[in-house]
């Protein structure tokens, strides 16, 4: 599929999404432009938190279909973080800082996969240090960076709009236009929607 400019529509994402981390190794390709904007999923109207499933089965059959859909795009093997969901409520906080200083993709991106590829838990500081390391961030400035008041008053800002624009979980695609895209799967759509 061929992409178009993005410009002014954004990604939606929190780092202990599966499905997000499945959306964010396509958005540069099918959206580029597109802002990425981190989210405290537990605060949107409609999130699947991935808390509780009603039984082993469903459990299995959901990290099945997130391994599949990532060996069918190429991607390395998805290695699940232990803890699942993992508490990405700090690392939340560096994706925030890493927007404020520009740097919200590539360190994203390097969490995701320091999550699902690597199986690490981004619950742990010393897991979410290695992701900013990946990106060229200092520890010191990201360890400060993630502790100011502004950077949490951010993320909660940041969710509050969000929520205002309709979005009910993550990973999501908001468009200038106001249309919204829930779900990996609705990238082509959003891309398409661009085009049109």
């Amino acid at each position: 599929m061929g992409s178009s400019d993005a410009a002014g529509a954004a990604f939606y994402y929190d780092l202990f999404s599966p499905e997000a981390y499945l959306a964010a190794e396509r958005v540069l390709e099918l959206l580029p432009g597109a802002e990425w904007i981190p989210v405290h999923a537990a605060a949107l109207p409609g999130a699947d938190t991935l808390d509780g499933f009603r039984c082993e089965t469903d459990a299995a059959a959901f990290r099945d279909r997130v391994e599949r859909v990532a060996a069918r795009r190429g991607l390395q093997p998805v290695r699940w973080p232990d803890p699942f969901p993992s508490d990405t409520a700090h690392a939340m906080h560096v994706a925030t800082y890493a927007r404020q200083i520009g740097r919200a993709v590539a360190f994203s991106l390097a969490a995701f996969r320091q999550a699902f590829a690597g199986g690490r838990d981004l619950g742990l500081a010393d897991n979410v240090l290695i992701a900013a390391a990946a990106c060229e961030l200092h520890p010191k400035a990201v360890t400060k960076g993630a502790g100011l008041a502004s950077v949490a008053r951010a993320l909660e800002e940041a969710t509050a709009l969000a929520v205002r624009r309709g979005i009910h979980d993550v990973p999501a695609v908001w468009l200038p236009d106001g249309r919204v895209f829930h779900g990996d799967a609705a990238l082509d759509g959003a891309a398409l929607a661009l085009i049109a």
